[in-house]
């Protein structure tokens, strides 16, 4: 089968008959043999074509011999279009501004390969066996000129194309089956106004918003307007492919004209938030934002495509951070998958806008790219559109990345790569086309590098001649996209002049409208929930406390089914032995550790129709060998989980846990957008250590501690952090639980007001834990932990959870606690139920039994000890040795964010002649 792709091939061929004749198939030899006997092109041609159709009994080899000088030369004309193929894009026209070429590469010009003017028109072999694009319209010779021309419209033109890095041979030919047409891609005059259409309201929006607001940073897209077509294209392609849902991700350039144009967020809202009146301090049950700058929010919104189709656009809200968006839009489409139960992940994709210098520059570009193939993180292919505006910043290519292109990154995880004229709407619509196509056949990411320019500095009130005054000169010269594709149709004959200028007006007319009306705006309720978190509740709404103990029955039954082991695999001893004594704890009722009391939880709360979902670096064994989640057949290598065997019918991967890259910003933000998806489920993210959190600490600062205030998101993620000073030296031991306290938004000098009569709602706090902005905790025993997590579900809110995990405490001979601290069922008449302890009084004792709402006041006891973790047995152990446990009293504060005031307060007022310390370790 001879191609493009065999030359090398030959060549070696030819190299061994020339070494060895007998070396080579008998057929071979008989066709180096007779190379001096030579024929014509057409001749073998013709033979060739003949043998294929079954019209020769014998080799078409020694039915037409071919001379030396017509092989040599059609391997070199294959070399030629491989040249092309590979290299052509260094010689496309891709920059508007004509000032950033690459060098021509001389294997794109005939005499490198040998070929001389005179050759222009003769005629080459070039066969037709199983080839693809030019190569396969069953033609076997053409004429050098005719491959020229064909090849450089084709890859030197406003499009260029890098594809051949891709090792898989049929991808290569989709590709070039699509690119490589006999005639060129030719528009209708119904979708060439379509596109013009688009590429008004993209350009008069920004025009509009210059005029109106000119002294706003509003970081426009001026210079690369045809974003908004291209991305109307994907949405629309999309669609047409089976696409419902659709999550977007991307910075701040732009954002507000795809706010507007794209995701339909209505233009008077946005006109009336550029004069300040977007955000209404409303009634107490508002749910209103802390006011973030216009383009950082996010919104969605149900767009009808112009085939009728219907598909759901999701923009999500980010900071400031460039690229930190992309593995939360992941994560968010993941999860749409799972409950949609979009196995071919064909019904939700996403999209992510890039920047040229963040693509090139930032770390978690190439995190989002790995995790594009791990099977419990892949979302089927993303789509990434680079506005490559061709400065980052003030900072020229040539200093912020050491590759020709910026999306060179995307070559290592073999992605195809299609670079852009932004001033050629057609050829972008076209690349946004092709790449959309790409997604739903091939399921991996593709990258659209939309080549184009930024006509004011990085934001409108900056000078860019400062730092770019050659670039700056030829901008100012330029004439819009619109300008030049409205001035391509008419000169073509497609519209009238009269006919541009209508587009134009209704865009311009509608605008006002929506001007007009922003004076009078008054945004409706907020969108904040989608319609799955219907009837949860804002900060400002009291949320009752509900209990989180379960049925003695269910704790048994589930205990029993996590704990079972298929007779048919064989597990390694240890393994066997440890589920042997976790099943002995649940048929006993004590002695519940760390691993089975989170077991115990997961369990439940799957029973209960709830998803779960843990994610880390080792999470499926645990970084100390105490969870093992997923069981390993010792001969076979096949996988058991137990907690995927709760119930009978359990859903598939309910309970899904799974190693990560080694990444904690990328796979932080993939689970924390996962978790923003839906409510009905408990998502986890462990860190191997807890000082490695400060890996993700972007994703920390600017979405988990500071999302719900900005952007009226709510997230129930739980964040694991391994944390205690157990020998270890200063690596590995602190997760770092001071900066999390501090990052709280509670006062630590200001004491909610709480009334005592309404201690067993929750109303005595008000709503204090539905203020705070996450939640810290640091658990002493396994029942605490269990009830902490669940907790998490069995709320009407969602709020960050931050634990500081044990280590040596997951096997600490006094860290356990009884079946009887897991269920409902208390055995003191005056308790409701059984919930969560965010702090446990002394009882001179390890088992927590203050369950009485008013424990009498010690008089006795000389000095109070409050402690947070692990060290709680450290102080035990001592206070036993010394002999002193009616003097002095320990009391655990199992959650130290928001503080627990009025159980402090409580203990406080138990020990009226007590010394009050604090003690740490």
């Amino acid at each position: 089968m001879m191609d493009a792709t065999s030359i090398t091939y030959l060549e070696e061929l030819e190299e061994r008959y020339h070494r060895d004749p007998a070396s080579v198939d008998r057929t071979w030899a008989m066709f180096f043999r007779n190379l001096d006997h030579g024929v014509s092109g057409e001749a073998m041609a013709e033979a060739f074509d003949s043998f294929e159709k079954g019209k020769l009994s014998m080799s078409p080899f020694t039915a037409a011999a071919i001379s030396n000088q017509t092989v040599q030369e059609s391997m070199r004309l294959l070399l030629l279009i491989r040249a092309y193929q590979v290299l052509g894009h260094y010689a496309a026209d891709l920059d508007p501004l004509g000032i950033s070429g690459h060098a021509h590469p001389p294997e794109l010009d005939p005499a490198f390969w040998g070929f001389k003017d005179s050759d222009m028109d003769r005629e080459f072999f070039v066969g037709n066996w199983n080839q693809s694009g030019f190569l396969a319209e069953g033609r076997p010779t053409r004429t050098l000129r005719e491959m020229l021309t064909r090849l450089k419209e084709t890859y030197c033109s406003n499009i260029g194309y890098e594809y051949m890095h891709i090792p898989e041979r049929d991808k290569c030919n989709w590709i070039r089956e699509r690119i490589e047409t006999v005639d060129k891609v030719q528009f209708t005059r119904a979708q060439k106004l379509h596109m013009l259409d688009r590429l008004a309201w993209s350009d008069q929006f920004e025009t509009f918003l210059a005029n109106k607001y000119t002294a706003a940073k509003r970081f426009g897209l001026e210079g690369a307007e045809s974003l908004i077509p291209g991305m109307k294209t994907v949405i629309d392609t999309a669609a047409d492919l089976g696409a419902q849902s659709v999550v977007i991700g991307m910075p701040h350039r732009g954002r507000l004209n795809v706010l507007a144009n794209v995701v339909r967020k209505p233009m008077a809202q946005i006109f009336s938030e550029f004069a300040g009146k977007g955000y209404r301090q409303g009634a107490p049950d508002e749910y209103t934002g802390s006011g973030d700058v216009k383009y950082h929010l996010g919104t969605s919104y149900n767009r009808p495509t112009v085939n009728g189709k219907m598909v759901h656009l999701s923009l999500v809200a980010n900071p400031s951070h460039l690229e930190a968006v992309n593995t939360v839009v992941l994560g968010k489409t993941r999860a749409k998958q799972y409950y949609g139960d979009d196995h071919e992940r064909k019904k939700n994709m996403a999209i992510l806008l890039h920047g040229d210098g963040a693509f090139s520059g930032q770390g978690i570009v190439y995190e989002t790219l790995d995790m594009s193939g791990l099977p419990d993180y892949t979302v089927g292919g993303t789509i990434h559109l680079v506005v490559n505006n061709q400065v980052a910043f003030t900072t020229d290519p040539k200093d912020s990345r050491s590759s020709p292109y910026c999306t060179d990154v995307a070559k290592s995880l073999n992605c195809p790569i299609f670079h852009v004229n932004g001033d050629d709407v057609e050829s972008v619509v076209r690349v946004c086309q092709l790449a959309t196509e790409w997604r739903q056949a091939w399921h991996t990411d593709v990258v659209v590098d939309l080549v184009c320019y930024r006509k004011h500095g990085h934001n409108e009130i900056d000078e860019p001649m400062f730092t770019q005054p050659q670039m700056y000169k030829k901008i100012k010269g330029k004439k819009h996209s619109f300008e030049m594709y409205a001035e391509q149709l008419v000169a073509e004959g497609t519209f009238t002049q009269a006919e541009v200028q209508a587009v134009k007006d209704r865009v311009n007319a509608t605008l006002n409208t929506a001007f007009d009306g922003a004076k009078d705006y008054k945004p409706e309720k907020r969108d904040w929930l989608a319609s799955h978190w219907g009837g949860f509740l804002s900060p400002a709404q009291l949320s009752r406390i509900r209990n989180t103990g379960v049925a003695p029955g269910l704790l048994t039954s589930v205990g029993q089914a996590i704990t079972a082991l298929p007779a048919d695999f064989e597990f390694h001893r240890q393994i066997r032995r440890v589920y042997e004594q976790r099943r002995a704890m649940v048929e006993s009722g004590e002695g519940v550790d760390w691993a089975l009391a989170e077991a115990l939880a997961f369990a439940t709360l799957l029973s209960e129709g709830n998803h779960v979902r843990l994610s880390g670096q080792d999470v499926e064994r645990g970084t100390f060998s105490h969870r093992h989640a997923v069981l390993h057949d010792q001969t076979t290598g096949a996988k058991y989980v137990p907690l995927n065997h709760v119930f009978p019918g359990q859903k598939p991967n309910s309970f899904t846990v799974c190693n990560s890259s080694l990444s904690e910003f990328g796979v932080l933000g993939f689970e924390l957008g996962y978790s923003m998806e839906s409510p009905n489920s408990l998502v986890l993210w462990e860190a191997q250590f807890g000082d490695f959190a400060n890996g993700a600490q972007i994703i920390f600062d600017q979405f988990l501690s500071s999302g719900e205030t900005k952007w009226l998101r709510q997230s129930g993620l739980v964040c694991l952090l391994p944390h205690g000073y157990d020998g270890q030296g200063p690596e590995h031991s602190s997760a770092r639980l001071e900066r999390f306290l501090q990052m709280c938004d509670e006062s630590p000098y200001e004491m909610p007001e709480h009334d005592e009569a309404q201690w067993f709602t929750g109303g005595h706090l008000g709503t204090q834990i539905q203020r705070a902005n996450w939640q810290v905790v640091n658990c002493t025993t396994p029942a605490n932990y269990f009830h902490v997590l669940r907790r998490q579900v069995h709320r009407q809110f969602r709020k960050p959870l931050i634990v500081m995990s044990p280590k040596s405490l997951l096997r600490h001979p006094l860290c356990k606690s009884p079946l009887a601290e897991f269920d409902d069922q208390p055995d003191d008449a005056n308790i409701v139920g059984v919930r969560f302890k965010r702090v446990i009084m002394d009882d001179t004792g390890l088992l927590p039994k203050d369950r009485g709402p008013r424990p009498a006041p010690e008089p006795e006891v000389q000095r109070v000890v409050f402690c947070s973790g692990k060290v709680f047995y450290d102080l035990h152990e001592a206070r036993k040795k010394m002999g002193v446990e009616g003097k002095v009293a320990i009391v655990r504060v199992e959650q130290l964010a928001p503080f627990p005031f009025d159980l402090v307060c409580r203990e406080i007022r138990r020990y009226p002649n007590a010394q009050l310390l604090w003690g740490s370790g």
